[in-house]
């Protein structure tokens, strides 16, 4: 073989070598970047879970304190319950989350509210508190038993 052969064949060699390495480096440069966007959006996911978490027990303790109406925190809570343990919301007590949700969710609230007449407004107001009435027991006893419930 031809020295001028071997020395093209070397130098061919060496460049076919260099530009796996550079290929190799950028792959795997980007897998890490890869792994570094995950990471970032598990923790992401977990504190905005540990504040939604923090964010229902905060109502509920304003529910057994009487400082909020029953039925905007069953409205809150049942919200945060989706995204948080949505299977809870299957079981008792914390049923009465759901069932209070689902006997207000016809009703305006913010802007829709304030755009509807006021004789309306009266009128869905009552039929609020008579829902509150009658689960009032049961949103007391979901609350303390939700602020106490050891999230996974």
């Amino acid at each position: 073989m031809p020295l001028w052969l071997q020395w093209t064949l070397i130098i061919t060699g060496l460049i076919a070598i260099a530009c796996l390495l550079w290929f190799i480096r950028k792959q795997t440069k980007t897998l890490s970047e890869g792994r570094r966007r995950q990471q970032k959006a598990r923790e992401f996911q977990a504190k905005r879970r540990k504040d939604m978490i923090s964010s229902i027990r905060v109502i509920a303790m304003a529910v057994e304190e009487d400082q909020i109406e029953y039925s905007e925190a069953c409205l809150r809570i049942k919200g945060l319950l989706d995204h948080v343990a949505p299977d809870l919301l299957e079981e008792a007590p914390f049923r009465v989350f759901l069932t209070v949700h689902e006997k207000l969710e016809h009703m305006p609230t913010h802007r829709a509210r304030q755009a509807t007449d006021t004789r309306f407004v009266e009128k869905m107001d009552r039929e609020r508190f008579e829902v509150e009435k009658a689960y009032a027991d049961e949103i007391r006893r979901a609350a303390t038993a939700i602020r106490h419930h050891q999230f996974e």
